[in-house]
């Protein structure tokens, strides 16, 4: 039998796929290439050659081994795409480029594969990032799950903007703004995962966040004073690591806390603490009290921001600590956890 008629009949991934002879070309080209396509790409180079302008660059990386792989919202191929853009454009960076490295189970379908790389293609024509290098192994059946993800990013950072990823300037009076429903994610992937069904579904955040704030520093230049994305570890995690990190207070309202009743009725159900669960498509930023306002009214014209909200403000007391207003009239400490309430969530 000719190895056409092998790579004909072949709809799953083989070790061979990982040779880097025929069949690991043809699955680059009837997959990657397919939907990937560039300029920069279609050279296939060992290192992608970049035109990148004068200016600072922001570099990240990530890696994605969500289970399971597709889940209400998305798949592990649009996260990972939102994931890495959305890193560079928390920073006050303009994402380019990305790389996107494959390391695939032996066994996984091509449809799947085709599925996953057809949604990240998707996800960065939308963001208006170019996937520009990658690479693909495959490994024994056992070895990995399904299929894990790794991408790096590139943006650029103009001078305005370069103090944002640190926090630098933040201080007492600064109000603290999140672009909507927490928790969405990582309910999402729990119920999913867990098979559990409830009248109303819970659909993940994931989105790429790159419009919404570039949105807000363009009309409101110099407002945002910080930005993270609350991924692993939530809203209550980027808060106390500002806090931390810049030696201030915090104070958040629970009553402004923007959660959807289904995604507060399973938390309520489990015993989660919305606080602490991944988010995808959310990011919290820091901004000028005088401008407040301003910030937010721009946020909620953008689909990604309409349910936009104040949801608490950088205070002089209580340094290095985070605290809850509760909706009974208290107040709690908001800690990091120890571990994760739920873990690969991303």
């Amino acid at each position: 039998m000719h190895i056409i008629d092998i790579v004909a009949m072949d709809k799953n991934i083989s070790l061979n796929h990982g040779s880097g002879g025929k069949l690991t070309h043809q699955l680059i080209s009837d997959v990657f290439l397919k939907y990937f396509h560039n300029e920069t790409l279609d050279q296939l180079t060992d290192a992608a050659l970049l035109h990148i302008p004068e200016s600072r660059i922001a570099f990240t990386t990530d890696s994605f081994v969500v289970d399971p792989i597709f889940f209400p919202g998305g798949n592990i191929g649009k996260l990972a795409v939102c994931g890495t853009v959305n890193d560079l454009a928390v920073s006050g960076a303009r994402p380019l480029y990305l790389s996107a490295s494959f390391i695939i189970e032996e066994g996984l379908s091509m449809e799947t594969l085709d599925t996953i790389a057809k949604s990240m293609a998707e996800e960065a024509h939308a963001a208006g990032v170019k996937i520009v290098t990658g690479d693909t192994k495959v490994v024994a059946h056992g070895q990995c799950d399904k299929v894990f993800i790794n991408t790096a990013g590139i943006g650029v950072v103009s001078g305005p903007h370069e103090k944002i990823a640190t926090g630098m300037n933040v201080k007492p009076g600064d109000k603290i703004i999140i672009n909507g429903d927490i928790a969405d994610h990582g309910m999402a992937i729990l119920c999913e995962r867990e098979n559990l069904k409830f009248k109303t579904d819970i659909q993940s955040d994931c989105a790429c966040l790159n419009s919404l704030i570039d949105s807000v520093l363009e009309t409101e230049p110099g407002a945002v004073k910080f930005m993270r994305d609350a991924t692993r570890g939530g809203l209550a995690t980027v808060l106390c690591e500002l806090a931390g990190e810049r030696k201030v207070g915090v104070e958040l309202d629970e009553e402004s806390l923007p959660i959807s009743e289904p995604v507060l009725g399973v938390c309520d159900l489990l015993g989660f603490d919305p606080l602490y669960i991944a988010n995808e498509g959310k990011v919290v930023l820091v901004v000028d009290g005088d401008r407040s306002e301003k910030v937010l009214n721009q946020m909620r014209k953008h689909p990604l921001g309409k349910n936009s909200n104040i949801i608490g403000e950088v205070v002089d007391d209580h340094n290095g600590m985070v605290l809850l207003h509760t909706d009974v009239g208290g107040s709690r400490i908001v800690d990091m956890l120890a571990g994760d309430q739920l873990p690969r969530i991303c």
